[in-house]
């Protein structure tokens, strides 16, 4: 019986297999295609050879009888019709080029030094060969390639190219559905755990209803709280239940909702963390964003830093303007930094420096800002034992007018 293949935990095996698949076709077709173009060079290497003994027949008279030559001339001459060749008598001078392709309008002089030319590539190619015309002298053929060999030359590398593309494209399509079913998996997973929070809420808010209803027994004060944590728990829900789904984006003034939501999560943090809020936008400046999903990154980042920080430290957030219509919230903590080997996979899934902790946080809060807001989330500047900068960037309102801006500061 086939035991379950993982194909997640195992994708660096399988990318291992196609590689050495790849690497072992693309050998095979090298070696295949180098022993088929050695024949070919052989073939035309004993076509140009009686090329050369041709020349010799009709050059040396001791060859002569009183046979017909036609055969000579018109079948084995001409029976070469790809190799390029040069015939060069013992004097020097070029005769009977064959298969050379001359540039248009040369005169005869340029044709002669093309040759020449011609014949010193030829010779880094391939040895000219010797023709014997008798009475001790020699005569040389130089010949190249045909066109065919070429491209049979280049053909191995060709291939290779082909197969190495098809590699990327197998390993991006791998990477971009193994990316697609994970997108599934936690979406499915965001829905249901909306789902399943829903019944217990329903109760919570009875009891708070009941509470209320006897406010000589249950203090005020406390069922206010209580009612705080149950719509806080609605918010989480409609959060889960939003994953997965297009949001909508409404104008919303920045530097309120993000003052309204650190002066709510500075209530439950630690109280050894100072936090602060500094603005520097124009009164009134908007964005297009989600409120429930945007507070959602805020509160991700924050509470990143505060754990960076293990619960002692300062966080400040700074709101301001940037070129382009664009606005950059700045989210600084005093933690431990982010070693430079790591700061590539801190929006990774499932990477986490802490114990405890499934590692998605800053991977929401990513997509969240760049899928749903065509924003941009990243690493601004990181230091080892001193502290980390994330920045959010933000398309503003290109509509509005500009107006003075007027900084606020406050503290959580």
């Amino acid at each position: 019986m086939l035991k379950s293949f993982d194909i997640y935990n195992q994708n660096n095996i399988l990318k291992i297999i196609v590689a050495l698949n790849l690497l072992l076709v693309g050998t095979g077709s090298l070696l295949y295609t180098n022993r088929l173009i050695t024949k070919l060079e052989t073939r035309e290497q004993q076509y140009v050879q009686l090329y050369a003994k041709t020349i010799a027949y009709l050059v040396d008279p001791n060859h002569f009888d009183s046979g017909d030559l036609t055969f000579v001339t018109s079948e084995i001459l001409e029976a070469n019709r790809t190799v390029p060749a040069i015939y060069v008598d013992p004097n020097g001078q070029i005769s009977k080029p064959l298969n050379i392709d001359f540039p248009d309008n040369l005169t005869d002089n340029e044709k002669e030094q093309y040759l020449r030319q011609r014949i010193v590539d030829m010779r880094k190619r391939h040895p000219p060969l010797v023709v014997e015309v008798g009475n001790g002298e020699r005569g040389l053929v130089y010949y190249d390639n045909s066109n065919l060999l070429r491209q049979m030359t280049y053909f191995p590398y060709v291939l290779l190219a082909i197969l190495t593309a098809l590699g990327v494209l197998a390993y991006l399509s791998f990477s971009s559905s193994r990316r697609a079913e994970q997108n599934r998996v936690w979406v499915g997973l965001a829905k249901e755990t909306a789902h399943q929070l829903g019944t217990p809420m329903s109760s919570l808010m009875a009891w708070v209803e009941y509470m209320r209803s006897d406010p000589a027994q249950f203090d005020e004060s406390i069922t206010d709280e209580i009612e705080k944590d149950v719509r806080r728990l609605e918010t989480i829900t409609a959060r889960f239940s939003s994953i997965g789904s297009i949001p909508t984006l409404k104008d919303e003034d920045i530097t309120d909702v993000v003052e309204q939501f650190t002066g709510y999560l500075a209530k439950r943090i630690s109280t050894k963390v100072k936090m602060s809020m500094t603005s520097q936008l124009p009164h009134g400046e908007t964005v297009k964003i989600n409120k429930l999903l945007f507070e959602w990154v805020i509160e991700n980042i924050c509470k990143n830093a505060v754990d960076a920080m293990k619960g002692v430290g300062e966080l400040r957030l700074n709101i301001l303007a940037l070129p382009n219509h664009e606005i950059a919230i700045d989210i600084t903590d005093t933690g431990k930094g982010i070693p430079k080997a790591s700061m590539q996979k801190v929006f990774t899934p499932g990477f986490s420096t802490k114990k405890r902790g499934w590692g998605l946080g800053l991977t929401l809060a990513k997509r969240i800002v760049e899928e749903y807001h065509n924003g941009r989330l990243f690493v601004k500047s990181s230091e080892v034992g001193k502290g980390t900068t994330f920045r959010i960037v933000l398309n503003a309102d290109k509509e509005k007018k500009a107006v003075e801006p007027q900084p606020s500061v406050k503290e959580a």
